[in-house]
């Protein structure tokens, strides 16, 4: 027989543990070499695992399960020859239950449990809860309740009603659904983050985007959205309040010479910010495209932690879910991040009139220690300058070839 040992693999640095997050296989299966077995959640993203040889699997983990880079979480049997016929089509055994035997027995248990006595260490959680053992099914011996079952029990949401489903679900989040929040708050501990509001006359873009979309499409293959024209805006405002694109690192400011932008796309493991790197010598077509391209990764699941990292300044829009005003939390260790929302027509004061366009909010987050009032509203009146005249500003007085690059 011949056993080969699959190990973590680094997902990226300073990364020293991942979480088991769903196994794509089960224990006695045959696996192909390169096929997905896991997929494993790191503090940054989801990834797959993919099996380094074909043979017979043993997993050494659970899904759940913390495991260190570098540890063994499954023997593959490369000695062992491919079953005949379909895989699926094979009959359980007693080495491997499937799912239902798994489950069925601990079910049938459980519902024998009573209510019972709790442990002392099972009384005081409950006691912080304000709850009693009563209602509890306790998984000791004689139907003691544990310290944790007090733990995971849910307080009574009130009398249930005759009619009308109450149910709630114990979900473990997943670590990078954990770190994100562990970030998050954070954040608001360990900055002083203040935000600044504005509103954007988006007509301009409106009528450039009617005129040029279709040309643009057919010679680029991309659309010519919104997010390359707040992209290149915010490029510009960082050359002019160049602390916006800083960061503090212990008793120094650290300013950099370029614009890496991270833009806060909707994945299917949450929220991604992959990052568009030099977005200063892009174009309208280099940024479209880029866009396009990290938003299907993200989507597809295939964005890796290199491309998650080392961003300058952060763009969000939450216009696309219906957010008429938020205040977006900094994305550290940046110091700033411009928040998009839905567009709306408004009545606006136009040259002594009053004009219905559709107008934007703008919302500019930044970290008050390195980013003082005077910089944080110049900026977001540079991108409001160019968003709201573009072809001077964005395009060098010529659309056409700014659009062709």
């Amino acid at each position: 027989m011949s056993v080969l040992e699959m190990k973590v693999p680094s997902p990226g640095e300073s990364i020293t543990e991942v979480e088991i997050a769903t196994w794509l296989v089960e224990d006695g299966d045959y696996v192909e070499k390169d096929q997905p077995i896991a997929e494993v959640d790191s503090d940054k993203a989801t990834l797959e695992l993919p099996a380094e040889e074909s043979g017979i699997i043993t997993l050494k983990a659970e899904e759940g399960d913390a495991v260190e880079v570098g540890a063994v979480v499954c023997l593959i049997d490369t000695s062992a020859a491919k079953p005949e016929g379909d895989a699926s089509e094979k009959q359980p055994t007693k080495e491997a239950p499937t799912k239902e035997e798994k489950v069925a027995p601990s079910v049938e248990k459980k519902e024998t449990y009573a209510s019972g006595v709790a442990s002392p260490a099972a009384k005081k959680v409950l006691a912080e809860k304000g709850m009693d053992g009563s209602s509890i099914k306790g998984t000791g011996k004689d139907g003691r309740i544990t310290k944790d079952d007090a733990v995971k029990a849910v307080p009574s949401m009130g009398t249930q009603p005759a009619n009308g489903s109450r149910g709630t679900e114990r979900k473990k989040m997943s670590m990078l659904r954990r770190k994100v929040a562990e970030r998050l708050v954070a954040v608001k501990s360990e900055t002083a983050m203040l935000t600044t509001f504005n509103e954007v006359n988006m007509q301009p873009i409106f009528d450039l985007r009617k005129e040029y979309k279709e040309d643009f499409k057919a010679k680029h293959g991309v659309g010519l959205g919104f997010m390359s024209f707040f992209t290149l805006a915010v490029v510009r405002a960082l050359k002019m309040y160049p602390d916006v694109n800083s960061m503090i690192d212990g008793d120094f400011q650290i300013k950099h010479d370029f614009q890496d932008i991270s833009i806060a796309v909707s994945g299917p493991k949450g929220l991604m910010v992959p990052v568009i790197r030099n977005a200063e010598n892009l174009s309208f077509r280099g940024v479209e495209s880029e866009v396009k391209r990290l938003a299907l990764r993200a989507r597809d699941g295939q964005i890796t932690i290199d491309e998650m990292t080392g961003g300058t300044f952060t763009i969000t829009n939450g216009g696309v879910f219906g957010s008429m005003l938020s205040t977006p939390i900094i994305n550290p260790p940046q110091s700033g991040i411009l928040g998009m929302h839905n567009i709306v027509n408004r009545p606006m004061a136009v040259n002594g009139g009053v004009v219905i366009q559709p107008i934007m909010y703008v919302a500019l987050s930044y970290d008050h220690r390195i980013v003082d009032g005077r910089e944080s509203v110049g900026f977001l009146v540079a991108v409001k300058e160019a968003l709201e005249n573009p072809v001077e500003l964005l395009m060098d007085n010529n659309p056409t070839k700014a659009l062709e690059m």
